[in-house]
């Protein structure tokens, strides 16, 4: 099950930074009467599905080239938390919620990969509500309104379950109005990777699923376009 979404001109990336752009160039038949065509493309780390490595949010951390390819496969469970963020957009997804999940559930396993479903993936690509603004540049950052994860459940997450990597379906694993952005501290520091902008995740199950998360190998890189999938078993 794919779980990205594709890199187009709607791609939503922070308000600071200019998007995804595709320069096409050649293509149609050659002189030599073959079919050939190749075009460029540029964009910030961080904007459509994408990961943020570790080093994002603290030094001596790994680049996404230095990420282990363990912590970018294993097994996946889905938290979904669509009543609460329907009362407040700029929920964020505390202990209580992952410990309601367990007893439904139970114990989220060792090394797993959490993905947050807050219900805000069905808004892709309309800006506006995804977001919380339409409108781009350093002052549209003080409009934004999305779920994030609580910094109280990023440390328990850590400490008492040890996930391999965290995920949700909206812009920042930090909720639209943070400006500390502990979440991404917290995780980061921990060297737990970070998957934003994922698509489909309303379609898992909430366990017994597989995840592939396998970024662009950029040396240095902060973060990278992602392509991410989910292996799930059939009935």
């Amino acid at each position: 099950m794919d779980l990205s979404h594709a890199f187009d001109e709607t791609s939503i990336y922070w308000p600071t930074e200019e998007g995804f752009v595709l320069e096409r160039g050649p293509a149609g038949r050659t002189p030599g009467g073959y079919y050939y065509e190749a075009h460029r493309f540029r964009g910030a780390e961080h904007g459509g599905t994408h990961i943020d490595a570790p080093i994002h949010f603290h030094a001596d951390r790994w680049h996404v080239d230095e990420i282990p390819l363990e912590r970018l496969v294993g097994p996946g469970v889905r938290v979904e938390v669509h009543a609460a963020v329907s009362d407040d957009p700029d929920y964020l997804v505390d202990l209580a919620d992952l410990r309601a999940w367990e007893s439904k559930h139970g114990r989220i396993p060792e090394a797993a990969m959490v993905l947050l479903d807050t219900g805000f993936g069905r808004f892709w690509p309309e800006r506006s509500a995804y977001l919380g603004t339409s409108e781009r540049g350093a002052r549209a950052v003080a409009d934004l309104h999305f779920p994030g994860l609580h910094p109280e459940a990023a440390r328990w997450l850590v400490a008492e379950r040890k996930v391999r990597a965290v995920g949700l379906d909206t812009a920042s694993i930090d909720h639209g109005p943070s400006r500390s952005f502990e979440a991404h501290q917290v995780l980061c520091e921990a060297n737990v990777p970070i998957f934003e902008n994922v698509a489909s995740l309303d379609r898992l199950p909430a366990r017994g699923f597989e995840v592939i998360a396998l970024p662009m190998k950029i040396r240095g890189g902060s973060g990278a376009p992602l392509r991410i999938v989910a292996i799930v078993p059939g009935p």
